[in-house]
Formats: C-alpha cells, sequence, structure tokens
C-alpha cells in the first residue's frame, strides 16, 4: 500500500500519479489534499509519515510546489526517510543507497511524464542491502 499525499501545488500532479497508480493495480491510501485550494503542506506530510512510520503503508509519496518543504515536514518523523527526486537517477539511488520510504516531488517543477517515471523507477528499485548502506541508514535512524 502506497500512501499519497500532497497541497494545492501538488494537487494536479498528484492526479497524474494516481492515474499511473491505477493503471498498474497498485493499491494505495490518498490522504489529501483534494482541491488546488489553499492548504498547508505540513498536514499531509505528517498524514503519509505516520502512515509509512506505523506500517499501514510501506511507502508514501508527497507532492508540494517544489517538494522542499513536504519533504523536510516528513522527515521529522523517526524512522522517515523522504527524497526529494527530480530525476530517475536520483529516485534509484535513493532507493538502493537510502533505502528511502518516501518520494517527494515538485509539482511546479516536474512535468507528468517525468513524475511518472521517477514514480516508477522509485516504486521498483529495492533497497540493495549492502552492508555500507545498512550502516548508513542505521546512522541516520539513531538519535
Amino acid at each position: 500500500m502506497i500512501a499519497l499525499g500532497c497541497d494545492h501545488g501538488g494537487y494536479e500532479l498528484m492526479q497524474e500519479v494516481i492515474a499511473y497508480l491505477e493503471k498498474k493495480g497498485l493499491e494505495y491510501e490518498n490522504f489529501g489534499c483534494d482541491s488546488t485550494a489553499a492548504v498547508d503542506y505540513p498536514v499531509y506530510a505528517k498524514k503519509v509519515a505516520q502512515a509509512v512510520q506505523s506500517g499501514r503503508c510501506e511507502k508514501g509519496i508527497l507532492i508540494c510546489g517544489t517538494g522542499i518543504g513536504i519533504s523536510i515536514a516528513a522527515n521529522r518523523f523517526r524512522g522517515i526517510r523522504a527524497a526529494l527526486c527530480g530525476d530517475c537517477f536520483s529516485a534509484e539511488a535513493t532507493r538502493l543507497h537510502n533505502d528511502a520510504n518516501i518520494l517527494a516531488m515538485g509539482g511546479r517543477v516536474t512535468g507528468p511524464g517525468l513524475a511518472v517515471k521517477i514514480v516508477d523507477t522509485f516504486l521498483n528499485t529495492e533497497f540493495s542491502g549492502e552492508e555500507r548502506h545498512v550502516n548508513r541508514v542505521r546512522g541516520i535512524d539513531e538519535d
């Protein structure tokens, strides 16, 4: 299950992501928002981060105008590794090396075609499990 969340700046791009997930038959839970009316991104970052943190959802996707604010807000939660990605190489690397569990993107920065490719890469790349990366992720999650 994939947790989805966006603010008004990410709403339109999130509709593209939802269409992709539905086409692929992937289950998701949409935590909002539900329009382009102005809202505060930390609300949606929190909902998605808590869904991933609790294990209710395996991964998450967050979108705001730039992806910056919503990723910062999500990373405040223990065990969350939200990565802002604007290209497929970064999406692949953050899964392979960082075991990122939330993808963040910018709705005003990334076009729909590229966004869908980034989502596909993020969702279909497994963590490498290499010892050096396991140790680094452990270091991220420590207090």
